[in-house]
């Protein structure tokens, strides 16, 4: 599925929304000025996603899941690459973290930081479209590539169709790290997305000319 040059630009608005949400919420935390700049955004088959995120993480992964249903239903994941999950909690804490691990205390941060994005993100989402969205409580893990990708089902018998891929540059100061979101969707809920992001994006810009 390609999109539209104006779904595309509408998603990315609403994705990018979410990133200040979710940076003004982590520097009230933190005590520490985030930014999250504006995403680079794009959907893909599920069966692509691993072909389109060799080159952007290594194989070896931190991830914070979330499933959520309701009017939509899928997955969603906030993913980072040892080093980048490293590197993130030293941008949040001011720390330097052991290279060598990720103790308790900096998992718990990536945790945090993952309930924070990914329910923001749900929730712009969900308020796009009227309706209430249900959370399971984030779960982290440390895998690799392959096994992350084979988790975003729902249920374990079914595989969802899509995946809308959000890379998530977060910065403090002239340090950034990137990681990258994925919110996996079956193609009715899709469909249902997209157009209801079409009809945000006309009522968008007719505020912003009236405004």
């Amino acid at each position: 599925m390609e999109l539209t040059e104006t779904q595309h630009d509408a998603l990315t608005e609403l994705i990018n929304i979410a990133f200040g949400r979710t940076a003004a919420a982590l520097s009230d935390l933190t005590h520490r000025r985030i930014l999250i700049e504006r995403p680079e955004v794009l959907v893909c088959p599920t069966d692509q996603v691993e072909e389109v995120l060799q080159g952007r993480v290594s194989e070896r992964l931190v991830t914070v899941h979330q499933i959520f249903s309701g009017a939509l239903s899928g997955t969603a994941v906030l993913a980072f690459d040892e080093e980048g999950a490293r590197g993130l909690v030293n941008l949040l804490v001011g720390e330097g973290t052991p290279l060598s691990d990720l103790d308790i205390s900096a998992l718990e941060v990536l945790a945090e930081v993952g309930n924070i994005l990914l329910s923001t993100c749900l929730g712009v989402l969900g308020n796009l479209l009227e309706v209430r969205l249900s959370f399971s409580i984030p779960r982290l893990h440390l895998s690799d590539l392959t096994a992350m990708l084979d988790s975003l089902s729902i249920q374990k018998e079914e595989r969802l169709h899509y995946a809308i891929i959000a890379y998530a540059t977060f910065r403090v100061r002239e340090e950034a790290v990137t990681g990258v979101i994925l919110i996996t969707l079956g193609v009715p809920d899709l469909d249902h997305l997209l157009k209801a992001v079409e009809q945000w994006q006309v009522s968008y810009e007719e505020r912003s000319i009236d405004g």
